[in-house]
């Protein structure tokens, strides 16, 4: 019996209804292998500002310190877009979680279930090796992290300075960051297929070319077995788009993994059912789906819930070690999708219209139990 306490973010727009289906799948998991999951709900977002004056209060980070994960929602909405950017949801909130509890690894699958393959964006002669790609993304460091100060030093000596108003953003990063993202990228790869391709912009930026120098010395000298290569970030944009197939572990910064990212899930047909996992060296890990908080369809019970759902799975395997209670909940996912199951956002089923949010939550939790 494995017991854990799970703090629950739920955020704001379609964030609390898909969250119920999550937490429905957890709960069903629980049930079936004997394990006791304590939920303990917090504010967070633009629900928490409108509360109490802040998107991340106090109250809620104590709730996260004291849980052995984070189980989060969405956050935002145009209602705050706004507000002083250090009240805004997402910069308000999620990105001092990620400082705050040094979540520096962030894990995007980018997977095609097989009942999925016609809704991918791409030919089916370019995914004829199906889609499956796990992008590892520096979370802590680089541009969103580095100090940009208004009137640089760099800029009053420049020619810009003439030009009126003009700021700077920095991209910095450490060896010890670039090593400890190089960790799990080669951890991931020695579990699935031992190619690793890292991704950074090193021949114009320096900070690029001490990551690409720190990757392949630590790959060569750790992790021999591993099939590294290296591509700039615009080429491997343009690969992710045209061949993906041929892509397994990727590993790149803050803004390129940003970007590429959301790229690659694109690829997939639906943002609706990618999950992810913040994670800190300790695996104490953040869990969220990598969508909005669509506040437009917010209350319409059309929201698909499978991404969140999905990232539970991934908290079970990378926070709780529960690997097989992962893997249940991803067969189940993909049971539901082959019975002819589908939200809105997936063109409606081939069984029926649609399915609404809470009727795929269900549906998950049957073949669960079933």
């Amino acid at each position: 019996m494995v017991e854990k306490t799970v703090a629950v973010l739920p955020g704001d727009g379609i964030g609390p209804e898909i969250m119920t289906q999550g937490l429905r799948v957890l709960s069903a998991v629980a049930e079936k292998y004997g394990h006791e999951f304590k939920y303990h709900p917090a504010l967070v977002g633009g629900v928490a500002y409108e509360r109490g004056g802040h998107p991340l209060p106090e109250k809620t980070i104590k709730t996260c310190r004291d849980s052995d994960a984070i189980y989060f929602g969405a956050v935002g909405g145009p209602k705050w877009a706004n507000l002083p950017a250090e009240l805004t949801p997402e910069k308000g909130a999620l990105l001092p979680l990620r400082k705050i509890f040094d979540l520096y690894a962030n894990l995007r699958p980018a997977v095609i279930f097989g009942p999925l393959a016609d809704a991918a964006s791409l030919r089916q002669d370019r995914l004829t090796r199906g889609l499956d790609i796990l992008i590892i993304r520096e979370l802590t460091g680089g541009i969103y992290f580095g100090n940009g100060k208004l009137s640089s030093p760099i800029l009053l000596d420049s020619e810009y300075n003439a030009k009126g108003e003009n700021t700077a953003d920095v991209m910095v990063y450490s060896e010890p960051e670039i090593r400890r993202i190089a960790e799990v990228a080669c951890n991931a790869a020695m579990k699935r297929n031992r190619k690793l391709t890292s991704v950074d912009k090193a021949n114009v930026l320096d900070s690029s070319k001490l990551w690409r120098k720190i990757v392949s010395e630590y790959v060569e000298r750790r992790y021999p077995e591993v099939d590294l290569n290296h591509l700039y970030v615009d080429n491997a944009a343009m690969q992710i788009a045209t061949n993906p197939g041929q892509f397994d572990v990727i590993v790149t910064g803050n803004m390129f993994g940003d970007i590429l990212s959301d790229l690659a899930s694109a690829i997939t047909g639906s943002i609706g059912m990618l999950p992810s996992a913040s994670l800190n060296e300790s695996g104490f890990g953040l869990y969220e789906p990598v969508h909005g908080s669509a506040p437009d369809i917010a209350g319409k019970e059309i929201a698909n819930p499978l991404a969140q759902i999905l990232s539970g799975a991934m908290m079970l395997r990378h926070s709780f070690n529960l690997e097989e209670e992962a893997k249940d909940i991803e067969r189940a996912v993909e049971n539901v999708l082959d019975e002819g199951y589908r939200t809105r956002d997936l063109g409606g089923g081939t069984k029926f219209p649609f399915a609404s949010t809470s009727e795929m939550g269900r549906r998950v939790v049957d073949n669960i139990r079933n």
